[in-house]
């Protein structure tokens, strides 16, 4: 396992260039993650211990549609340009949700795509991912915050071929407290109920074509990286938990990638407590869809 002790990221993400043999890092940066956003930036590395940077590549103007709460950029390649799915907490409203960005380079800059968040508008949502399905049109998967529903959901909704918005209404995958591995909590201001979290969904092909699906959720208070599977290899399911977390000491937000060599890593942030979270790189080794850390990674 490899910990970067130099950059406080939580939700990281890393976007492979095999052409340049680089890899970008992004991820949640502002030092203070729960109030005003600066914006996104990245690092650049030719391993997975040594990186330089921040570079900026994202900062909002004056009339953006968000100040607060920058979460979870994930860079995807799309049809020859950069697309950033990222979380904002509106002006208007006050909700969250996903919104699009765009860039010809991976190192930015970055500016707004979409009309502002392709999530509901009424909804509190975050940590939106990009999935093209196997017909290759792109679907949108979120989470539909515990803090609105109680039971933290995880939804998917079909985009518009050039991401720019919603085309379908969203569809309800599953909720958290159908996985048999995350415990409810209680909290004191949101409300009363039992609430399950739902967090930082990822959709992973695995190498016998089983459709996975990484997201994260608390044990006993400790963030935690879960496994689904779709029994039908496609992103509506029906989907399936597996009984047990991927990782459960005190992480979470995670995704997998293939490194230079071709080697399988899961990355997410570790503790789960500002400003001490830090991204971490864990090999690991797949074996008829059964993920496991490899004993000398």
């Amino acid at each position: 396992m490899k910990i970067n002790k130099e950059v406080q990221m939580r939700d990281p993400f890393v976007f492979v260039d095999r052409e340049q043999g680089k890899y970008y890092l992004f991820g949640s940066t502002d030092k203070n993650i729960w109030g005003k956003g600066t914006g996104f930036d990245v690092w650049i590395g030719n391993d997975l211990e040594h990186w330089e940077g921040p570079y900026p590549v994202f900062r909002p103007d004056i009339e953006f549609f968000s100040e607060e709460n920058f979460w979870a950029p994930e860079v995807h390649e799309y049809k020859g340009s950069y697309y950033m799915f990222a979380t904002f907490l509106l002006k208007d409203s006050g909700k969250r949700g996903t919104a699009v960005l765009k860039s010809d380079s991976l190192t930015g800059p970055f500016h707004p795509h979409s009309d502002g968040i392709i999530t509901p508008d009424d909804w509190f949502s975050l940590d939106g991912t990009l999935h093209i399905d196997e017909d290759g049109k792109p679907w949108m998967v979120f989470c539909h915050e515990w803090v609105q529903v109680g039971d933290g959901q995880i939804c998917a909704v079909r985009l518009s071929d050039d991401l720019k918005e919603a085309v379908e209404e969203p569809v309800t995958l599953f909720a958290a407290s159908e996985a048999p591995w995350p415990t409810s909590f209680q909290h004191k201001t949101r409300n009363t109920r039992e609430n399950y979290v739902t967090d930082g969904p990822y959709i992973y092909r695995a190498e016998d074509g089983e459709l996975l699906m990484l997201w994260a959720s608390f044990v006993d208070n400790v963030y935690a990286q879960g496994i689904s599977r779709s029994t039908t290899g496609k992103v509506t399911g029906p989907w399936i938990h597996d009984e047990k977390p991927l990782f459960a000491s005190d992480g979470g937000h995670g995704m997998l990638f293939h490194d230079l060599e071709g080697r399988l890593h899961l990355t997410l942030h570790s503790p789960n407590k500002t400003p001490d979270e830090r991204p971490i790189f864990i090999e690991m080794e797949e074996n008829d869809g059964v993920l496991r850390r490899r004993e000398d990674g």
